[in-house]
């Protein structure tokens, strides 16, 4: 068996048709036995369904997908779990025990912010994910425009980590200035040598953002197809009117309403990071 996951930095990329990656694993009685990255060459999302048959796919785990995408796997006999995000691998463990299943594809948001969710709001990728195009003024410093390795570790002010490279085993590649990650993050690798070692502190502005409640809504169920069976502490996936995916988190909801943040988790939060430049390529 083989599950495929679109990927970016170690997480589970949001939009199937503009993935850039699939992270594929072997499964062999319920446990992965290997996986191995492989690039989409930038195809379109029927000729992405056909590379996910050519490499024996069984299952897709992505976060947003659209109506087309989703006949196109039909077609070639490609189980769909849409909705997932976070960590790739821990999504097929997820997957394996039998928790996650495809929520989350299917939910239009039509009523509401299709103008204000641009990716300074949304999860494009894990915690050191970001949006292309989102950082302003271009960057500075040896580094830029080049693929990177780098090895990080995330915290808290408190402490607490929130995410790793290291306990991964696997240095994450990016290309530095093209909007891959989060500002902060980027700026800080704009300028390193191979082998520094370097702690940065991120105010919200340099990560995430601020939260920001416009992006907080609240709308009737019966306006909103599939919410009748969410509750308070899902996650699931809307759409803007130019049909771009978001993710949302389901705060409050009583008989007739149901409250969404769009807002992403990290937003508002300080993070420090611990980065290691391993390799310029």
């Amino acid at each position: 068996m083989k599950i495929a996951v679109t990927y970016e930095n170690g997480q589970v990329f949001q939009h199937f048709g503009h993935t850039e990656q699939f992270k594929v694993y072997e499964v062999e009685d319920g446990k992965v036995v290997s996986s191995q990255v492989v690039g989409s060459d930038g195809s379109g999302h029927e000729a992405l369904a056909v590379l996910l048959a050519d490499k024996a796919v069984d299952v897709l785990i992505c976060g947003g997908i659209g109506g087309g995408a989703q006949a196109a796997l039909q077609e070639q006999g490609i189980e769909l779990c849409a909705g997932a995000s976070g960590d790739a691998d821990a999504a097929v463990e997820a997957y394996l025990r039998g928790e996650l299943v495809n929520t989350g594809a299917n939910c239009d948001h039509h009523e509401h912010h299709g103008e204000e969710h641009d990716c300074g709001e949304h999860a494009c990728g894990g915690h050191e994910g970001g949006c292309g195009g989102c950082h302003g003024p271009r960057m500075e410093g040896p580094n830029v425009g080049k693929k990177v390795r780098t090895h990080y570790r995330g915290t808290f002010n408190d402490g607490t980590q929130f995410d790793s490279s290291y306990d991964r085993g696997e240095p994450l590649e990016f290309i530095c200035g093209a909007g891959m990650m989060i500002p902060g993050f980027d700026k800080a690798v704009a300028d390193m040598k191979v082998g520094e070692i370097r702690k940065v502190h991120l105010a919200p502005e340099e990560a995430y953002g601020v939260r920001d409640l416009r992006n907080v809504f609240t709308m009737e169920i019966a306006q909103l197809p599939g919410s009748a069976d969410l509750n308070v502490g899902d996650q699931a996936w809307l759409q803007t009117f130019d049909g771009r995916p978001f993710s949302v988190l389901v705060t409050a909801k009583d008989d007739k309403n149901i409250t969404l943040d769009a807002n992403h988790e990290m937003a508002g939060k300080e993070l420090n990071f611990e980065i290691e430049l391993v390799e310029v390529l």
